[in-house]
């Protein structure tokens, strides 16, 4: 924040060894990092192999497998886990049933003997296609009771089918869940089997499939069959074709949220659809932008189901078409972009199924798909057996102009460096690489008013970031950032802020970090008053205590801690968020997260507005919504800042919990159920859709 700045200056606590900081940390002098939160589960991890883990091997899940739930915090797979590749039957079964967290890439066809067997798969595991040549031929997947966190994307699942439909005798599945959670279902082609290509019962919940082919077939998804409304279902950008039943038939499920499906039925070709989206039972299902091309009794309802649809188009179907009841509002438990209904042809037929590369994304608000090159790889070692020894070194490797992603990968260790990425460099990824995000640390020592060593004045508050992010495209996962500057020590400078982090660019990805600091740890700024600046910060902790997530930039904090620390004396107070947002833009939305700290009941404020340099034309923005808040949290949560009333501004709650929240009053502002549809992920960001590179 600007030097300039008249505030109080404040002192590190002192840096007594807290039971359970890594070594790493506490030799860096970084803090604890707040109270036992359930987000991220255990960190600990395999120890990496020599092979790198493909990039959709980091991607998690997104609707309802992304929601934390049953002791599950999303859908990632086995991602912190071992990668291996197979090319048989007895190495893909060894992998997928073992206890450990896998990443298991099939790198050819695997027949499974006997023909319809199901490889039983244990939780936490990614088993993924290398390109398009990953197939499973006359088998398929069964995941059981309590399994969870699993991943099947970019394979072709195929031919089980013995020549007979309904044959009793064959009951053979390409992927079969009785009782599992936290499900992914991705990018697939699965065709001609015996029975279901996607069979999920007895209350299996949080599954989400999406951009699959799905053809050939008598019954083809089949949801529920259980007298249990436990179940919540996303099924998109899936298409359809040659399907006759169960496109899906939904039985009893809680919430189903079909969009942007393509069904499709062309005539004079061997199946003939009998029905498509079926609503059975007591589901509550949404059927959204869709286009059914040629279905028979394309909608179908029992009398106790509630289906609502809307935005739907239907092109040359026959029969019955219905809806009627309530559903419910998706965006209460995840965000999402649907195209409009006119689009989906053209975009699933493109999209749909398994990628040329397993780096292949395909954008869910567009109807183009693009395919990203193959990642470059740099590797930073402090032992030299990485290709580098400092991440600085590394970046400066990265050619100018780039245009294409570089993954620089960090191996465990502290690296007391200042870190630049030059606007001219975007595309870099920087990732530990180590069990752990603790593992990891780039930390250094800078505040504003530290003198820099050429003798040309003090850092400034933007200048004594520890890692600084000017490129577009920036992504960084799985590491420590922090700031250890130490206030106690250093009285007699002028300013104290200091940034660990600082990101004045567009489209940044930051997941699974732990930054960290006193006064301004986070700085999410743009590269000019003019420019927009948008940030995706998910499953991270962030530390600090004044003004510790501060800019213009437009940012959504999602499924973090925010960690509340005493000052360098023992007190405690504080100020989370100070925006700086210009007027008609998105500030921070703080969703589905946590505030909390060891710190003294009531002694925080949420946010107060930033005005840099004075600036009545800016128009700061702080909404936290859907988040647990600790009792450090102010009743009174917003205050003013330099002469600028936070009630002229932009600062509001919607559905808070925890014992520091609150009902909605003069000093607390609530949205309404209305303002919150348009304050959530998708919207905030405008029309970006984060992605892992």
């Amino acid at each position: 924040m600007s030097e300039n700045r008249s505030r109080a200056r404040h002192r590190r606590r002192g840096k007594a060894l807290v039971i359970g900081v890594p070594a790493a940390l506490a030799a860096a002098g970084v803090l604890a990092y707040g109270t036992a939160f359930g987000v991220f589960g255990e960190d600990a991890r395999p120890e990496a192999t020599a092979a790198d883990a493909p990039a959709w091997a980091r991607a998690v899940a997104d609707g309802f497998a992304s929601v934390h739930a049953l002791g599950q915090n999303g859908t990632y797979g086995g991602r912190d886990g071992a990668t291996v590749t197979v090319r048989n039957l007895a190495d893909l079964e060894k992998y997928a049933t073992a206890p450990e967290p896998y990443v298991i890439v099939v790198a050819g066809t695997i027949t499974v003997n006997p023909v319809g067997k199901e490889i039983k798969v244990a939780s936490d595991k990614t088993i993924v296609g290398s390109g398009t040549a990953g197939h499973i031929v006359g088998g398929g997947f069964f995941l059981g009771p309590g399994v969870h966190n699993v991943i099947i994307r970019n394979l072709t699942i195929r031919d089980t089918h013995q020549g007979v439909w309904n044959d009793k005798d064959h009951d053979f599945d390409a992927v079969q869940m009785d009782g599992a959670h936290h499900v992914w279902i991705d990018h697939n082609d699965l065709r001609n089997m015996a029975d279901g290509l996607i069979d999920s019962r007895k209350d299996t919940t949080y599954v989400t499939v999406s951009w699959n082919r799905l053809g050939h077939n008598n019954k083809t998804f089949g949801i529920g069959w259980t007298e249990n409304v436990t179940a919540d279902l996303t099924i998109h950008h899936n298409w359809f074709r040659e399907t006759e039943q169960r496109n899906p038939s939904t039985d009893n499920a809680a919430h189903a949220h079909l969009y942007n499906n393509l069904l499709q039925d062309d005539a004079g070709t061997a199946i003939t659809s009998a029905y498509g989206n079926y609503a059975r039972g007591k589901t509550r299902m949404l059927l959204e932008n869709s286009y059914f091309q040629g279905v028979n009794n394309p909608v179908v309802k029992d009398a106790g189901a509630g289906l609502v649809q809307r935005g739907n188009l239907f092109s040359g179907t026959t029969g019955r078409n219905e809806s009627g009841g309530t559903a419910f509002d998706p965006r209460t438990y995840y965000p999402y972009t649907a195209a409009p209904a006119a689009d989906v042809p053209a975009l699933v037929r493109s999209g749909a199924g398994p990628r040329t590369t397993i780096g292949t994304t395909t954008t869910t608000t567009t109807t183009t798909t693009t395919t990203a090159a193959a990642a470059t790889t740099l590797t930073v070692a402090k032992d030299g057996s990485g290709r580098y020894t400092s991440v600085q070194k590394a970046v400066d490797a990265v050619p100018a102009g780039n245009t294409s992603r570089v993954v620089i990968r960090v191996a465990p260790g502290v690296y007391r460096e200042t870190v630049k990425v030059p606007a001219n460099k975007p595309y870099v990824t920087i990732e530990g690489t180590g069990r752990s995000r603790k593992d990891t640390l780039i930390v250094e020592g800078h505040a504003s008013g530290t003198p820099k060593p050429d003798g040309t004045g003090t850092y400034g508050t933007g200048g004594s970031a520890t890692v600084a992010v000017e490129a577009d495209e920036f992504q960084a996962r799985n590491l420590s950032i922090a700031n250890d500057f130490d206030e106690a020590a250093h009285q007699a400078l002028t300013g104290h802020q200091a940034v660990a982090l600082r990101t004045a660019a567009d489209r940044i990805v930051l997941d699974g970090l732990i930054i960290s600091g006193d006064q301004d740890t986070l700085l999410l700024d743009t590269a000019a008053r003019d420019r927009i600046g948008r940030v995706h910060l998910t499953d991270s902790y962030v530390i600090g205590n004044v003004d510790f997530v501060f800019g213009r930039a437009t940012a959504v904090i999602d499924r973090s801690v925010l960690t509340l620390k005493k000052r360098w004396d023992g007190s405690s107070g504080g100020y989370l968020t100070a925006p700086s947002t210009a007027a008609g833009r998105n500030g921070f939305l703080i969703t589905r997260s946590t505030v909390n700290g060891d710190v003294a009941a009531g002694s925080f404020h949420l946010g107060r507005p930033w005005h840099a340099g004075g600036d009545a034309t800016l128009d700061p923005q702080t909404t936290v919504r859907d988040s647990v808040l600790g009792a450090a949290v102010k009743s009174t949560p917003w205050t003013d800042m330099g002469g600028f009333s936070w009630k002229a501004d932009r600062f509001a709650e919607y559905r808070n919990t925890g014992p520091g929240a609150g009902p909605a009053g003069a000093d607390r502002p609530h949205l309404t159920a209305a303002q919150a549809a348009a304050q959530d992920t998708a919207h905030w960001l405008g029309g970006w859709t984060p992605t892992a590179g």
